[in-house]
């Protein structure tokens, strides 16, 4: 029996910011349990739900020294759908509203986390083969292994791997705050190891000290290789690539699923969508008070109101695409001045526009659910999830060519009638709203063949059940 630990700072459906949570609460469900004995370990909010709190059994309690400070350390545990979870307790730095707070005391807080991910093992009586980092927050864990732990007994051939979920968000501080810290001596902090030009980066840390990296997409695997994309360690990468494996993202194909979906109007699938589908996008409309048309194409877009999502691109011809037969349906928060340009077109086409600046998982569902199709025109997405959420739901994705997008979206092409969306290369958003434009014509002008991309995209296989394969794969390459 292989023992895996995922290590990591959110995870469904105790606390989630963004797509990481949804990764680490659902794919240890998919390991075969005859072979792999994977469990999370998380900090123990207090902003997690009662409801969760209250189902958390007490273990043990200890102090550890942290650098200078000495903090005490908490275990809590439940099992949840077949996995054991894994809580670390400490008022001091998990006390916050949100899981996330300013840049400094995350640093110190996650510091706090990773030492005491490995100190908790011997307490809890569990040796993990394998450490599975996921991102910055997690980043010190390879390093610890190497330095401090890597004299006992107990700790000596652990493996690590770390995870990049999204490459931007790296924990960097100058060197002397970092320093102070962690307590890791002047050797760790040299251009080589945790020196980032004058700054100290905890993922930096986790990626020379790993002994595999992988990412979500083999595509942004590649892409963070270069400048553009590497946001700084693209050598590191280069150095690195002969451990740097892509691995895409699944979705959870129990609760992403719109034959058995509670939140949507009306359950369809694959058989039944050309009838039933669209009762979905006429309630929507309702419900939005949008014109009723059930002819009228409906483009979804759900997610972060960024500049990484392209709306800068949406933002230059968006007036223009309003002037074709579509409606366009918005749910998310972010930039104010995104809320705003959508807010405005709410406003100024309200027949045909409706912006929800909020965060509403039963809209999301009902959005993937009525759209025809679904607009994600990313500057990079390292895998994405809305993509694979529309494709199951037989909502076109039109994208951009980047990351995840470029693995998970098959083009369609109309010669040889095969694809499962549409995508267009160029970061410019003509070369978008070409593409929109090129999608409105096959659906108002060529039904048929849209109603076969639906079906391909619907049969699509994107669960966890394909990615967890490929990490046992992983996993029994690193322990030969």
């Amino acid at each position: 029996m292989k023992k895996i630990l995922f290590a990591a700072s959110e995870c469904v459906p105790f606390i989630k910011t963004g797509g990481l949570a949804d990764v680490v609460g659902s794919l240890p469900k998919y390991f075969d349990k005859n072979k792999y004995d994977v469990r999370v370990i998380l900090p123990k909010y207090s902003c997690i739900d009662e409801k969760w709190a209250d189902k958390m059994e007490y273990v043990d309690h200890f102090y550890m020294d942290l650098s200078w400070r000495n903090q005490y350390v908490g275990i809590l545990k439940m099992e949840y759908e077949g996995v054991t979870f894994y809580f670390v307790d400490n008022e001091f730095y998990f006390s916050g509203p949100t899981p996330y707070s300013d840049v400094r005391y995350d640093l110190e807080k996650f510091a706090f986390f990773s030492r005491a991910v490995l100190s908790i093992l011997p307490i809890i009586d569990f040796r993990p083969d394998i450490i599975h980092c996921h991102d910055w927050q997690t980043g010190l864990i390879p390093v610890y292994l190497h330095d401090s732990f890597a004299s006992n007994e107990f700790f000596r051939g652990i493996k690590s791997i770390m995870t990049i979920h999204n490459l931007k968000f790296q924990g960097v501080w100058d060197v002397e705050t970092i320093q102070d810290i962690v307590g890791l001596s002047d050797y760790y902090f040299t251009p080589d190891k945790l020196r980032d030009y004058k700054d100290g980066n905890y993922l930096k840390g986790g990626l020379v000290y790993a002994d595999v990296i992988t990412t979500v997409s083999d595509t942004y695997a590649e892409e963070i290789k270069t400048p553009f994309y590497g946001e700084g360690l693209d050598g590191l990468m280069n150095a690195r690539s002969n451990s740097l494996v892509g691995i895409v993202n699944g979705i959870d194909y129990n609760e992403y699923n719109p034959a058995k979906d509670e939140l949507i109007f009306k359950n369809y699938d694959v058989k039944t969508f050309k009838k039933d589908k669209v009762q979905n996008k006429i309630e929507l409309q309702k419900e939005l008070g949008l014109k009723e048309d059930p002819d009228k194409m409906m483009i979804g877009m759900v997610g972060r109101l960024t500049d990484q999502k392209g709306l800068d691109l949406v933002a230059c011809v968006l007036e223009e695409m309003c002037q074709d037969n579509v409606q366009f349906v918005v749910l998310g928060t972010g930039e104010e001045r995104y809320e705003n340009m959508f807010r405005h077109f709410d406003w100024k086409y309200a027949e045909d526009f409706s912006a929800n600046i909020c965060y509403s998982n039963e809209l999301s569902h009902k959005i993937y659910a009525a759209c025809d199709a679904f607009l994600m025109p990313s500057l990079f997405e390292p895998c994405g999830l809305s993509q694979l959420m529309s494709l199951r739901y037989g909502t076109i994705p039109i994208v951009r060519e980047t990351g995840g997008l470029k693995d998970t979206v098959i083009p369609y092409n109309e010669y040889e009638d095969t694809g499962t969306g549409f995508s267009f290369i160029n970061y410019n958003a003509h070369e978008m709203m070409n593409t929109v434009r090129y999608a409105e014509h096959i659906y108002y002008d060529n039904k048929k063949s849209w109603n076969a991309m639906v079906s391909r995209a619907m049969r699509e296989d994107f669960s966890w059940k394909a990615s967890a394969k490929q990490y046992q794969k992983l996993y029994d390459n690193l322990l030969k």
